[in-house]
């Protein structure tokens, strides 16, 4: 056995009771042992669950079915925090009393596995904390409003579709970023900034500048979309679709592939304009409007489809839903910022195929009954037409002047803002305003 580090009288708790202690002759090696208990275990009780009315008492603060949520997922991993630690404390209260190298190795080994937990854990509490306390701030109202637009989305769905389905809970829930696109994380998968735990609710990422800018919120619409095709159960039925009508029309498996590829983005686009309407389609060329070298690039194993097909394939479905004319200025406007990409730009198959693929796909998508949703068209599910439209443009205007918009939907008002805007109709400033305290009122 090795000797003792320290002598029969362990250094570890004495402290000379005649000197008064100073730097010069208090103990270390002791004291740092005790610590390292002391610190696991104050990290353990410090990594508690949320309180809903530590993120403020408005409509903004996280809901009760958030925190519920961060808190279950929470509760899973905490047993093992608190092994770990006791194991630590057990280790260092024998380490004290016999401070053999043997004893004083297997505690800073364990230590050191205890604070990969501790790390862990946090990095999934240190987030919450920081998309929960965005409530607190001055954007507590903007994200409120967001919030309840992508409700909206929800409750349209689930009313719409012609089979009975469990109720998702909770809602998405959005937050704000800098950068330069939105993102969403679907409900129940790993993610990196949860340490690979499962995701319990959809998270909706929104860009500062997209908010600041509420009329190009059609992405809130989009990301939503992302979520519902999960949530319906349609991951799969989507690129089986999409695939079946190529391949039956004749179209190489190479073109084929390339559809398939491009489903979920294609399906969150289409969607997003059966939810919001023709505004939608201005909001979509916001984002891919781009230098010619990004809006012409083709990706080999990209998942969104290539940016200048994007606003062509959601031009159909404005055709399809009845809006020719808003659709032949759309594609009018998008042909005179990007005109027929040159030879080489796009593989050629891909192009030359194009307007007949966007067709069938959207016929495919929107026009066609899933089972999985009660053997009812996404058209039928979100009916959109002249008469919605016409609600958003009313809309329109009492926002410009600053009146009730009225009762129409909290996904409606994105198109109304953009209205308003596109037709001057009042300050950008004042639309702004307008839109984000009737939607943070309901």
């Amino acid at each position: 056995m090795n000797a003792p580090v320290f002598t029969q009288q362990s250094e570890l708790d004495r402290i000379s009771a005649s000197k008064p202690a100073t730097s010069a002759n208090q103990p270390v090696l002791g004291p740092w042992v005790r610590a390292q208990a002391l610190n696991l275990a104050r990290h353990t009780q410090a990594l508690r669950n949320f309180k809903r009315d530590e993120f403020g008492l408005g409509p903004e603060a996280p809901t009760e079915g958030h925190i519920q949520a961060v808190n279950q997922l929470l509760d899973k991993l905490r047993p093992g925090l608190k092994r770990h630690s006791r194991h630590v404390a057990l280790l260092a209260k024998a380490a004290r009393r016999e401070p053999s190298s043997e004893r004083l190795a297997a505690l800073v080994e364990h230590k050191h596995h205890a604070h990969d937990w501790v790390r862990g854990i946090e990095k999934i509490w240190d987030f919450y904390f920081e998309l929960f306390g965005q409530r607190q701030s001055h954007f507590g109202q903007w994200l409120l409003s967001t919030d309840r637009i992508a409700l909206d989305c929800y409750q349209v769905t689930y009313l719409g579709i012609g089979k009975e389905k469990s109720v998702p809970a909770p809602p998405p829930f959005t937050y704000m970023r800098t950068g330069f696109g939105p993102a969403t994380y679907r409900r129940g998968i790993k993610l990196r900034q949860l340490g690979s735990q499962y995701n319990p609710f959809p998270l909706i990422q929104l860009p500062y500048h997209r908010m600041v800018n509420p009329w190009t919120l059609g992405a809130v619409l989009h990301e939503v979309s992302h979520n519902t095709q999960s949530d319906l159960g349609l991951s799969r039925a989507v690129p089986l679709a999409i695939a079946r009508t190529l391949l039956r029309a004749g179209f190489s498996p190479a073109v084929a592939r390339v559809w398939v590829r491009w489903n979920r983005e294609t399906f969150a686009d289409l969607c997003g304009l059966l939810l919001g309407g023709p505004c939608i389609v201005a909001s979509l060329m916001d984002v891919v409007g781009r230098s010619p070298r990004i809006t012409y690039h083709f990706d080999p194993k990209g998942v969104h489809p290539t940016p200048y097909l994007r606003v062509l394939i959601s031009v159909e479905l404005l055709r399809r839903m009845g809006f020719d004319a808003e659709a032949e200025k759309y594609a009018r406007a998008w042909t005179s910022l990007y005109p027929t990409p040159k030879p080489g730009m796009l593989p050629k198959e891909i192009l030359h195929s194009a307007p007949r693929a966007i067709a069938l796909v959207v016929d495919a998508l929107c026009y066609q009954p899933f089972k999985e949703i009660g053997d009812k068209s996404l058209a039928e599910v979100y009916r959109f037409g002249q008469k919605e439209q016409r609600m958003i443009e009313e809309a329109a205007l009492r926002l410009a002047t600053g009146d009730d918009p009225g009762i129409v939907p909290e996904r409606f008002l994105i198109g109304a803002a953009r209205f308003a805007l596109d037709n001057q109709l009042a300050p950008a400033e004042k639309i702004k305003e307008k839109f984000y305290s009737e939607l943070s009122r309901r």
